[in-house]
């Protein structure tokens, strides 16, 4: 039994199919079947079983992974310990995040980390996905900029640790000539007959949409769906709809022909989180990032 065999068997749960695995662990499918069946030959009790085309875990692989998963943590841990007593921050940080938040914070964080002699090198990419399927970049990436809204269900326990970097709200976007541009607040009943430009479903946006449909017991008129806030700021400066935008992270875009208002009656706020594996969280150089994606993100919300 080897550590990345049970790697291979955690990942399988976790992802769902063999070639997710192999795509995250970058090997071939090949390679995760083989490292499968030579995990199953050194144990009695079936860890996988077929559905339908998919190879899922069976009750025992289920908890054999998550034994794994405690093993690897134990190896990290080791792994940390050392890298504790050499003070080594050195290294490669992977970051994912997704549109907006890369917006806000990738410059801010390279330039935070460039004042620090000891800082890590970041790998930085953008991935926009729904809320249900940031937990899975984690096996990709080190560290993975997520959001959810506050009332949806908790990151996954199992496997995944969270650390909160902030808790935003999303604002209503109104063209400075819409009558209600002067307004220092709205409710859902004032704007629930608008013409809307927001987000795919799945997205904080369109979450916050239904809430204001549910509550004014209007049903929403989608005029756009549009995930690029630059883009849904153009659509609601020209006149003829209004929007949501998150109100530290999209900042970014131009406001010079737009007032963004507070919504109340309604939850809007969004967790902006970091995830990542918990021995990832051991690496100094991550821990470092993490930091300062803490730093960056408490100077744009403060």
């Amino acid at each position: 039994m080897e550590l990345h065999q049970l790697q291979i068997l955690r990942e399988l749960g976790a992802l769902g199919s063999v070639t997710a695995v192999a795509e995250a662990l970058r090997v071939t499918p090949s390679a995760v079947s083989q490292q499968l069946a030579a995990l199953q030959r050194g144990v009695r009790t079936p860890l996988t079983r077929r559905q339908g085309r998919t190879l899922v875990l069976t009750a025992a692989g289920q908890v054999l992974a998550e034994a794994g998963g405690e093993a690897l943590d134990a190896m990290a841990a080791a792994r940390g310990a050392l890298d504790a007593f050499e003070q080594d921050a050195a290294g490669v940080v992977s970051v994912s995040g997704f549109h907006s938040a890369g917006q806000a914070l990738f410059g801010a964080l390279l330039r935070e980390l460039s004042e620090s002699e000891d800082a890590p090198s970041v790998q930085l990419t953008d991935e926009d996905v729904a809320q249900s399927e940031f937990p899975a970049l984690t096996a990709r990436y080190d560290l993975v900029l997520a959001h959810r809204m506050e009332h949806s269900e908790p990151w996954p326990a199992q496997g995944v640790r969270s650390l909160t970097l902030v808790r935003e709200p999303l604002d209503v976007a109104v063209a400075g000539s819409h009558p209600l541009a002067g307004r220092s607040s709205v409710s859902p009943s004032d704007i629930a007959g608008e013409r809307w430009v927001t987000s795919r479903i799945g997205y904080s946006p369109d979450d916050v949409l239904g809430a204001i449909a549910a509550v004014a017991n209007v049903a929403p008129r989608v005029q756009h769906r549009i995930n690029d806030y630059g883009a849904v700021a153009a659509a609601v400066a020209a006149g003829d709809v209004i929007g949501l935008l998150p109100r530290f992270t999209s900042r970014s875009v131009d406001d010079s022909e737009i007032v963004r208002i507070p919504l109340l009656g309604v939850s809007t706020h969004r967790l902006i989180d970091v995830l990542a594996r918990p021995e990832t969280l051991r690496r100094r150089s991550v821990r470092l990032v993490v930091e300062g994606l803490q730093r960056v993100m408490g100077r744009l919300s403060g």
